[in-house]
Parts: C-alpha cells; sequence; structure tokens
C-alpha cells in the first residue's frame, strides 16, 4: 500500500475538460450522520470505486461493508470496482472525459480539486454539513479548496498515513554508527550520510532519492505562493547543495539520478541503501517480503516537516442516486468502519475524530513491535504533518523538476538554473 501514497497528482489534461462537461450538481436530502442515527428511506443503484483494494487482505471488508449498507438499505444496489495502483490519474481522467465517473470515488485531495473545479463532484458540505464536524480538521482541508476559487467540501476524510524513517543497522555498523547516532534534522541527515559514505568508501549509501518538489516543503520552504510556484530562492539552493554534496561525496546511489531508478523502498529492500522514509505499515510489508531485513531495522521520527497523506471518499455531481451516494459515502467513513478498516490497513490514521482520540481503538491489533512503534511515533507526527504538495501541482511538474535537479545534483547544471527551469515550466503549465 506504501507505493499509492507517493504524491501522484491528476495530470493537466483535465484542466481541459469544461465546467459544464459534468451534470448539474445533485442535491440530496441530508442523508443522516456518519457516526449512526436514522436515515431516510433509500432505493437506488451506485458503482461505489477503490484505489488498489481489491486483494485478499481488504475484499472481505468491502463484501461485508456493502452486504451492511444493502440490509440495512434493501431497496438499494452498490456496485464495488477496484482500480490497481498504477495508472489510477489515467483511469480518473478517462472517467471524466467520458462522464463515467462512479457515483462514490476513493480520491486524493488533489485529485478531487481537479474534478471539483470542473463541476463534476458534489459539495458535501452543502449535502449534509452537519456531520462534518465527526471528521478530523486536517482531512476536510484536503477537499475544501476555497483558497482556490472552489467553495465547499468534496470529499469525506478516510485514511491519513505519515512517513516515518526507517534504517538499516546492520549496515550502519560498517561504518561505526549505531541506532543512537541516528540523525533527528535533515542537516544531520546529509552530514551523516557524508560521514558513512566516507567511512566504508562509498559502500554504504543513506540519500536514496533525487529531489522533488516535496523536498523543498520539507525543509520548511514555501514553493506555492501568490497564486505562483516559487522554486528559485537562496533557501532552496542551500537545500539542493546538500544533495550535490551527498551525491559528490559517494553518499547516493547513481541510479537515484537516472531512469532505471526503482524508487527509495525498492533500493532499502535490497540493501542497496541504510536509509528510506516509509508509512508505519512498511514493517509489515518487511516481515512479508524479507523478513531478515525487518530483524535489523530501526524506526526514528522523519527528518524536517512531517508529511500527510491522505484518501478520501467523494461523490459524483452526476450520480443518479444522490441520497443513496452520499449516505454510502458517509457510511464507509463513519467511525465504526474507518476503526474496522484501519485494523486491516495498520500503521495508517482514521479521519474521524472520535477514532483518533482513542487509538487503541485500531492499534491494539498491531502484533509486529517495530509496526507498532512506528506507529506511534507516526501517531505523533501527523498532528502537525502537512501535505508536501500543493493542491494544483500536478504529476508532470514533479517530473520536470525532478528531472532538472537530476542534472544540477550530478553537476550538469547550476542549481538555481534547475531551479529556475522547474519554476518557470510549473508556472506555464499552470497557466496552460
Amino acid at each position: 500500500m506504501s507505493n499509492k501514497f507517493m504524491p501522484a497528482l491528476l495530470g493537466t489534461a483535465i484542466l481541459g475538460l469544461s465546467a459544464c462537461t459534468g451534470a448539474a450538481p445533485a442535491t440530496p436530502a441530508p442523508a443522516g450522520s456518519a457516526s449512526g442515527g436514522d436515515s431516510p428511506a433509500l432505493a437506488g443503484e451506485i458503482t461505489f470505486q477503490t484505489w488498489s483494494l481489491k486483494n485478499d487482505k481488504f475484499t472481505p471488508y468491502f463484501e461485508d461493508l456493502i452486504d451492511r449498507f444493502t440490509t440495512e438499505h434493501p431497496e438499494t444496489t452498490v456496485n464495488w470496482i477496484d482500480q490497481p495502483g498504477d495508472g489510477y490519474e489515467e483511469k480518473l481522467l478517462q472517467q471524466a472525459n467520458s462522464n463515467s465517473l462512479p457515483d462514490v470515488v476513493n480520491l486524493q485531495g488533489s485529485y478531487a480539486y481537479r474534478l471539483a473545479e470542473v463541476g463534476m463532484l458534489m459539495d458535501l458540505k452543502a449535502a449534509d454539513p452537519a456531520v462534518l464536524d465527526t471528521y478530523i480538521n486536517g482531512g476536510l482541508a484536503e477537499y475544501n479548496f476555497e483558497s482556490l476559487g472552489v467553495d465547499g467540501v468534496y470529499g469525506y476524510p478516510w485514511y491519513q498515513g505519515s512517513d516515518v524513517s526507517w534504517w538499516n543497522l546492520e549496515l550502519l555498523q560498517k561504518a561505526g554508527k549505531t541506532e543512537a547516532d541516528l540523525p533527528t534534522t535533515n542537516e544531520e541527515l546529509f552530514a551523516f550520510a557524508i560521514d558513512v559514505a566516507e567511512q566504508t568508501n562509498g559502500e554504504v549509501k543513506i540519500i536514496s532519492e533525487a529531489p522533488k518538489m516535496g523536498t523543498l516543503s520539507n525543509a520548511g520552504l514555501k514553493i506555492f505562493q501568490d497564486g505562483k510556484f516559487v522554486f528559485n530562492t537562496p533557501e532552496a539552493v542551500k537545500v539542493i547543495q546538500m544533495y550535490k554534496d551527498a551525491y559528490a561525496a559517494g553518499a547516493m546511489p547513481t541510479e537515484a539520478l537516472n531512469g532505471a531508478y526503482l524508487g527509495n523502498i525498492a533500493l532499502f529492500k535490497e540493501e542497496k541503501v541504510a536509509f528510506t522514509s516509509a508509512a508505519a505499515g512498511f514493517a509489515s510489508e518487511l516481515k512479508s517480503e524479507v523478513p531478515t531485513l525487518l530483524e535489523k531495522t530501526a524506526v526514528t521520527p522523519r527528518t524536517g516537516l512531517p508529511s500527510l497523506f491522505g484518501q478520501g471518499i467523494s461523490v459524483s455531481s452526476a450520480t443518479k442516486s444522490p441520497d443513496v451516494a452520499v449516505a454510502f459515502a458517509q457510511f464507509v467513513t463513519n467511525n465504526e468502519n474507518q476503526v474496522e478498516f484501519l485494523k486491516l490497513a495498520q500503521g495508517f490514521f482514521p479521519g474521524t475524530l472520535e477514532a483518533n482520540e482513542n487509538p487503541d481503538s485500531f492499534t491494539s491489533v498491531i502484533e509486529l513491535p517495530q509496526q507498532k512503534y512506528a506507529a506511534d511515533v507516526a501517531a505523533e507526527a501527523i498532528k502537525t504533518a502537512v501535505n508536501e504538495y500543493p493542491t494544483v501541482a500536478n504529476t508532470a511538474m514533479d517530473v520536470f523538476f525532478g528531472q532538472q535537479l537530476a542534472l544540477a545534483v550530478r553537476g550538469d547544471i547550476p542549481i538555481e538554473e534547475a531551479l529556475q527551469s522547474a519554476e518557470d515550466n510549473a508556472n506555464e503549465t499552470l497557466g496552460s
């Protein structure tokens, strides 16, 4: 599941859609409280789409969820479809362009913004304002686009996550490092990486990915301000210089800067690097795939600002059964069902206030000590975590940013030139 939380943002092609592409927004009567209560009689058929969740682990959960909803509302039908993790952005774009967006759909905030901007999602604040009080403010903020000129709320917060740091202590021992030596700030991280590389003649590498737009946000820098991207600043140059110095010192694998890059998590699993960042559920992944690595792995808080990545449930404005769609979206995200989901999606956190105030309700089932500790670290981080990517950003911008900054890290072009090219491209793309 960790891969789906990489910053993937709905492409700019959807910006070509006219607001008249979608049907006029449906305006259902309030569908009842997400935390329980009586609902009006419901009748109708809807389609519910999730993102990479139909598998041995989660399928029984969703089948039971749908069965309970349709048993409570016998005149309703819920058709569940699931899209693979890879290509979800393209699939949403196809659905939007063909007016076939599912009635209830699993979306990141950035995806929801693109669809809400062209009138393809229902304003859930208008549909049922009272129920919003049951969700966490940070989660709701991901689906509130008022600052971007789109009034309303376009998703119910579902499950949230934040990265923590994972360390291969066995590899670090080659440099004479122990868990007590692990860095706590970005500056310490890069100094540590260079020291480890020097102590091992470049054998043990720490920095495992090239700079991205989120790299600057993680360092506390504003990358979007007053309606435009602002990458090229002296502070940003200093951040990228740390990468350049680390690369020159042999603290970063060469494939991190070229097309052969598999991702920092893949390199960590292959023990090509001694560090990665990942959600708390990464422990289960290691247990399943490389259990011997888990035994020698330590967890610490992520350096820099904590990152927030979340998933939500949105409703199509073109649904022919708006009452059913809103009621089901609330049912999926009510406290009881979020808690049960998170007992399976261990290491992530709920979008409801009640569950966040009672974390034992979903963390008590965690058996792996490393995962329990990682969850505790992430739970603390998520209190102040922020999304590293502006809602208006998209994948193409980030890819171009990465390409330019990889050139700068290698020393092929000046850092200032790379940042300016990325800034110009992002602003041109934004205005196109």
